[in-house]
């Protein structure tokens, strides 16, 4: 059995986008190299392979950037740690605050965090 409840993605965004974003409106993202934290306690797998789709249904913030042209995510990491503990200890700036956090308890202020130019 396998004990993976988090997972990271690091993406790659080739140009500037202004994009909208569910709730969150109107955003700015840079281009360059971001990471993308995220939990699933269910259907693990699929929940990674649905975010790897361009093809689906916008329901979380990552889903209005991932479905982008330009944008692909160039790895995938995953974790048996809790979600925000991987996300705290993950450097990086937050872009957008808010972003992939609805939920977080632990005050994380974004999910998303650039980690700079290609």
């Amino acid at each position: 059995m396998n004990d993976h409840r988090t997972y990271q993605l690091l993406i790659e965004v080739g140009e500037p986008l202004d994009i909208d974003v569910g709730r969150l409106g109107r955003c700015h993202f840079a281009a360059g190299r971001y990471i993308y934290t995220g939990s699933a306690k269910r259907n693990f797998e699929a929940r990674i392979a649905r975010h790897l789709r361009k093809n689906k249904k916008l329901h979380w913030h990552i889903d209005y950037l991932l479905t982008q042209p330009g944008v692909i995510v160039v790895d995938v990491r995953r974790y048996g740690d809790e979600e925000c503990d991987i996300n705290h200890r993950q450097p990086g700036a937050i872009p957008l605050p808010g972003f992939g956090a609805s939920d977080c308890r632990e005050q994380c202020g974004s999910h998303l965090k650039y980690l700079g130019p290609i």
